[in-house]
């Protein structure tokens, strides 16, 4: 395995293998139907074969092209199930696994950022990969003073690489967009692209992965890993254990589904609320599903607990969004006021907001149309999220022929609200791959700003009049 290829020119060549495949196997897949092959095993075949070079691909190049495979992976949910079938597999093997860095590699970064004597920093250091990802990977080690920790390491040349691989991906965004009905692929790129040095400063990481493990320490539903040691391409991390949510979404029981899906929305909204954060890279790589905390505070022996017990283990804050009051008002707002049926109220707060542009004249009837059953979630008790649901919303957007679909178009999204929009998204992209029945009212109420209206407080004129003396 050679180095993480840093040469624009080889990383461009590799991309380009992407759209040249396409079209390679198109032609292949002709011959097979001319050799009597029929037209449904022939388009299985086709789109396995270009599961696995995207994988291949992707996962070869980390960096910014594997970033786009695992924001892409977490939409496999809106997907046709004919096509999603063959694509999940290698969409979610992005989520866990890529092809390591070279040992010795990893051991020169360590020496250059932790010093020639690094190995006195750890009483075990194991030199095999226990993940990796889109600029770093991660190895599990013990640190000098017993605590198991996990070891982030930075690819030399990550950053150059992310840029080369994103501004290449943008000029392949129309040819990737069918993958995702109703997605606008660019923006997505364009949003990864924006926030590459933020991600790769792990000074940065550390502070927000630790203000989460400061406000969620001892919380009995959400572990959040302490920072051990931060420098510069090296990030040093308590280690926990659990199963990954690629492993409950693949093999859970309804039990863990349903709970690691209600953590999973219980974290979307009370971290910001709790931190003034929010935790934007939410693919199933970064959630573990752990067991019920010791009556000592300690981690569980390995054995699960009761369903309800369980409990959601997160990692990587590498891009994170800040939002010091907590998530607008504005969306717990719209999303009541949708519920309550007011149009008008919907439709004045949006064009306030500037979701609605000022040379825009819509129908708020129409508006409400359009989101009620993107809110359907909300609007009741509890919500089983599936597959189903997830492609009936995106081809109901996606459609030409469909009002939503026009409406839609004429909708404007802030910039300050994007990265919120994805990672919404996103959550609900990984529900639907649970299959998870979530109280998510539960959460808005207790989380969202706005959603709740304020309480009414008569104003104490009383305490202005004057005292009645006629007694």
């Amino acid at each position: 395995m050679s180095d993480l290829p840093r040469k624009a020119v080889t990383r461009t060549a590799k991309l380009a293998t992407l759209p040249l495949g396409f079209a390679g196997r198109a032609t292949w897949g002709l011959g097979k139907r001319i050799g009597g092959k029929s037209a449904e095993i022939v388009a299985r075949e086709l789109q396995q074969r270009t599961a696995d070079q995207l994988f291949k691909v992707l996962g070869e190049l980390k960096g910014g092209a594997m970033k786009f495979g695992q924001a892409l992976s977490v939409f496999e949910s809106a997907l046709p199930e004919e096509i999603a079938g063959p694509y999940r597999a290698a969409l979610t093997r992005l989520q866990e696994a890529a092809p390591p860095m070279p040992v010795r590699t990893v051991h020169a970064v360590l020496a250059e950022r932790l010093g020639e004597e690094w190995r006195e920093l750890f009483l075990e250091f194991e030199d095999k990969p226990s993940a990796a990802a889109s600029i770093g990977q991660v190895h599990r080690a013990v640190w000098h003073d017993g605590r198991e920790v996990a070891v982030k390491v930075q690819y030399p040349g990550a950053g150059e690489a992310l840029l080369s691989d994103l501004a290449q991906l943008s000029r392949f965004a129309r040819l990737l967009g069918p993958l995702i009905p109703g997605m606008d692929i660019k923006p997505l790129i364009t949003e990864l692209r924006d926030r590459v040095a933020e991600e790769l400063d792990y000074a940065l990481e550390a502070e927000a992965q630790q203000e989460h493990a400061a406000e969620f320490a001892g919380d009995p539903d959400v572990v959040v890993p302490e920072v051990v040691y931060q420098g510069e391409q090296v990030l040093v991390t308590e280690w926990i254990d659990g199963t990954p949510l690629s492993e409950v979404i693949s093999d859970g029981t309804p039990e863990q589904r349903d709970r690691a899906g209600q953590l999973l929305a219980r974290f979307l909204f009370s971290g910001p609320a709790r931190t003034g954060l929010l935790h934007a890279d939410p693919h199933p790589g970064n959630f573990r599903l752990l067991p019920a905390a010791h009556p000592d505070g300690e981690g569980g022996d390995g054995e699960e607990g009761e369903s309800g017990e369980l409990r959601l283990g997160v990692l990587d804050f590498g891009t994170v969004d800040r939002l010091p009051g907590g998530l607008p008002d504005t969306i717990g707002e719209a999303l009541r006021m949708t519920l309550e049926d007011d149009a008008e109220a919907v439709y004045g707060l949006l064009c306030e907001e500037g979701f609605v542009k000022e040379s825009i004249d819509l129908d708020p009837d129409a508006v409400l149309d359009y989101l009620r059953p993107i809110i359907e979630p909300a609007a009741v008790e509890e919500f089983t999220f599936t597959r189903g649901w997830m492609r009936d919303q995106a081809a109901r957007i996606a459609d030409p022929r469909s009002p939503a679909h026009q409406l839609g178009k004429q909708l404007n999204l802030p910039p300050s609200y994007l990265l919120i929009h994805r990672v919404t998204l996103s959550t609900i992209g990984v529900l639907c791959q649970l299959s998870a029945t979530v109280r998510l009212r539960d959460e808005l109420e207790a989380w969202l700003p706005g959603f709740v209206p304020e309480p009414f407080i008569p104003e104490q004129a009383s305490a202005a009049e004057p005292e009645d003396d006629s007694a």
